[in-house]
């Protein structure tokens, strides 16, 4: 019984933590409404060298864990590089960036897996994603 007392303030104690817990707010700049819904942004194509490579803004994706937005830079019809304009401030998220860019690299599509531990983040990824290929697809 002399433990019980003790052992009882210490798990609520311990809860106490847990119950205040509020998942990371989004730390950009705030956003209108009218830019959540916005379609992905016109291609803007830049020259350099002789190759032409167009970059390509996807739509902001608004998930549970933050706004997830990418930019995508194509050289004809290849993606040459990924970039996060937007993305939610975890660590699961930041582990889970790289792979996702890598795999997007070698599939030159939005059809690349899931990363474990980011779900959200990783659906919200290639919603954007897709959205930006979409775009470039109607541009030329």
């Amino acid at each position: 019984m002399k433990r019980a007392l003790p052992v009882l303030v210490l798990s609520v104690a311990g809860l106490i933590p847990l119950w205040r817990y509020a998942p990371s707010q989004d730390t950009g700049s705030s956003s209108a409404p009218a830019e959540a819904a916005a379609p992905a942004s016109t291609p803007s194509a830049s020259s350099s060298g002789g190759t032409t490579a167009t970059v390509v803004s996807g739509s902001l994706v608004d998930t549970e864990k933050g706004p997830v937005r990418v930019e995508v830079t194509f050289d004809g019809d290849r993606i040459t590089s990924v970039r996060m304009l937007r993305q939610p401030d975890h660590p699961q998220t930041t582990a889970a960036v790289p792979q996702l860019i890598e795999e997007t690299l070698q599939a030159q599509s939005a059809d690349i897996d899931t990363v474990s531990g980011a779900t959200i983040t990783s659906d919200g990824y290639k919603e954007s994603l897709q959205a930006a290929i979409d775009a470039r697809g109607g541009a030329g």
